[in-house]
């Protein structure tokens, strides 16, 4: 991991994930264009945070560790730019799933 991102801890809830590349050809080799290109709603988890507080006080463990493949929501989530790299940070409840 590069340093600015190796500080960077989310807080809360929060869950800092880095999207899937696009897919730029088929199966069989054909180039797709880029107005074409779906958008990319997969990604895996780069950093996460402690988790959310009940009204105890008591911390509530995010569903999501470093390394695993979520499913992300079509809209939404923060653009943050670390090392010249785009991430985006999302609450843990606004993650649709996640791939075993």
């Amino acid at each position: 991991m590069a340093g600015a991102l190796k500080r960077f801890m989310p807080l809360f809830d929060r869950v800092l994930v880095e999207k899937a590349a696009a897919e730029v050809t088929t199966k069989g080799g054909i180039m797709i264009p880029e107005k074409a290109l779906g958008k990319v709603l997969q990604g895996t988890v780069v950093a996460v945070g402690p988790g959310a507080r009940s009204e105890k006080g008591e911390v509530i463990p995010l569903s999501v560790h470093v390394g695993d493949q979520v499913l992300l929501p079509e809209y939404g989530g923060t653009k943050v730019n670390l090392d010249d790299k785009d991430y985006f940070l999302f609450r843990d409840t606004d993650l649709l799933g996640k791939f075993s």
